[in-house]
C-alpha cells in the first residue's frame, strides 16, 4: 500500500511541512529510515537521527523547534506517539480485512453462528449454541467453548482458549497461549486434612476493546462473573483469579498476580511482578510499582504505591535510601559500642 505525504496526514489531521507528494509505503524507526519509509519522533533522545534519517516523511510535534536542515517531509500533529499508533493499528486491521473464509479441517458445533467477513483457521474449534460476531478472525488451534458470546472484529490468536459461557466484548485481541474461564482456585479443607473442589459455577466477561496477553490466565467466578471492563489491558503471564474485577482503560504488566474477589479501579496502572491479595479493593487512578504487594485496600483516588508491603511511593524511597545505608550505620553502632 502506497500513500502520500498529505493523504497521511490528513488521516492524523497534522500539517504538512515539505514534499506533501512524496510517496510513503511502510514503517520504519527513524534511526533505521529509508526512503519510501514512515516514521515518527516522540523521544527528544532521538532528535539526532530527524537530521540524518533516509525517510521520506517523519511524524513530528507541532511545537517540535527545528535545528538544522531536514530533508524528510514533516507531518506534524499534537501527539505523534499516538498519531504513529493510530497509523499501526490501521495498518494492522487492513491486514487483518484480508484474511478471510475458513481453512479445513475446523469444527463449529450445533446451533452455533458467526457473522459475515470471518476468518476460521485450521484446527479451530467452536462449541455449540455459541454467538459470533463478523469480522471475528479465529486463528488455528483456537479452542471456544459451548454457549460463548464474541463479539465484532475480536481476534482469537492460535492456541488461545476460551471456556463455555465466557463473555467477549467487541474489538478485543486474545493472544496465543491465553486462557479464559479456567476454574478458579477454590477448595474446601477437611478435618482429615484433605480437599474438596468447589465447582466453579460462574464466567468470564472481557467488555470491548480488552486485551489479554499470551499465557495469561483470567478464572472464572465461583458464581457470578470475573470481570475485565472496556479499554482495559493486560499483558503476558497475568493470572487474574475467580471473581476479580477489573476496571475500565486498566493497564497491567507482565507477572501480576491478582487474588480472588480482589477489585481494581478505573485508569490505573500496575506494574510487572504485582501481588494483590484477595477481596480488597484498590481505588481508580491508582499506580503501583513494581514487585510491590497490596496487602490492604487502597481508597484514594490517584495514590502512587511501591514495596511489599506497598506504602507511598515517595516515602518508599526515603525507605530505601535508608536501607542501602545500614551496613554503614550497623559498622558506627557496632563501633560506638566498642568505645562504651
Amino acid at each position: 500500500m502506497e500513500f502520500t505525504v498529505q493523504q497521511i496526514a490528513d488521516l492524523l489531521q497534522g500539517q504538512v511541512q515539505g514534499d506533501g507528494n512524496a510517496k510513503v509505503n511502510r514503517l520504519a524507526k527513524i534511526e533505521e529510515g529509508t526512503p519510501g519509509a514512515l516514521s515518527f519522533l516522540s523521544n527528544s533522545k532521538y532528535e539526532p537521527f530527524l537530521y540524518t534519517t533516509g525517510a521520506s516523511a517523519v511524524i513530528v510535534s507541532n511545537t517540535l523547534e527545528i535545528k538544522q536542515p531536514v530533508s524528510a517531509a514533516l507531518i506534524k500533529v499534537e501527539d505523534p506517539y499516538s498519531a504513529f499508533t493510530t497509523l499501526l493499528d490501521i495498518y494492522q486491521k487492513a491486514v487483518a480485512a484480508s484474511r478471510e473464509g475458513v481453512e479445513e479441517p475446523c469444527f463449529m458445533g450445533q446451533n452455533s453462528t458467526i457473522g459475515p467477513r470471518h476468518y476460521r483457521g485450521a484446527f479451530s474449534y467452536i462449541g455449540k449454541n455459541c454467538t459470533i460476531g463478523e469480522g471475528v478472525h479465529i486463528y488455528p488451534h483456537a479452542y471456544i467453548g459451548d454457549n460463548v458470546t464474541i463479539g465484532d472484529n475480536t481476534i482469537i490468536q492460535a492456541g488461545a482458549k476460551i471456556y463455555a459461557d465466557s463473555v467477549i466484548g467487541s474489538h478485543c485481541m486474545l493472544h496465543a497461549g491465553c486462557v479464559i474461564g479456567s476454574d478458579g482456585f477454590g477448595f474446601a479443607p477437611q478435618k482429615d486434612g484433605t480437599y474438596i473442589a468447589i465447582p466453579q459455577t460462574g464466567n468470564v466477561v472481557l467488555e470491548d476493546h480488552v486485551r489479554i496477553g499470551a499465557n495469561t490466565t483470567v478464572d472464572c467466578a465461583t458464581m457470578g462473573s470475573t470481570i475485565i471492563r472496556t479499554g482495559s489491558k493486560i499483558d503476558n503471564l497475568v493470572q487474574v483469579a475467580h471473581n476479580v474485577e477489573i476496571g475500565r482503560h486498566t493497564v497491567v504488566a507482565a507477572q501480576t498476580a491478582f487474588a480472588g474477589s480482589s477489585k481494581v479501579g478505573n485508569y490505573c496502572t500496575i506494574a510487572g511482578q504485582v501481588g494483590v491479595v484477595g477481596h480488597i479493593s484498590i481505588a481508580d487512578k491508582t499506580i503501583v510499582g513494581a514487585k510491590s504487594g497490596i496487602s490492604k485496600n487502597i481508597k484514594e483516588e490517584g495514590t502512587f504505591v511501591q514495596g511489599a508491603p506497598a506504602f507511598d511511593y515517595k516515602q518508599n524511597l526515603r525507605a530505601m535510601a535508608i536501607f542501602r545505608k545500614l551496613p554503614e550505620l550497623q559498622k558506627q553502632v557496632d563501633e560506638l559500642r566498642e568505645k562504651l
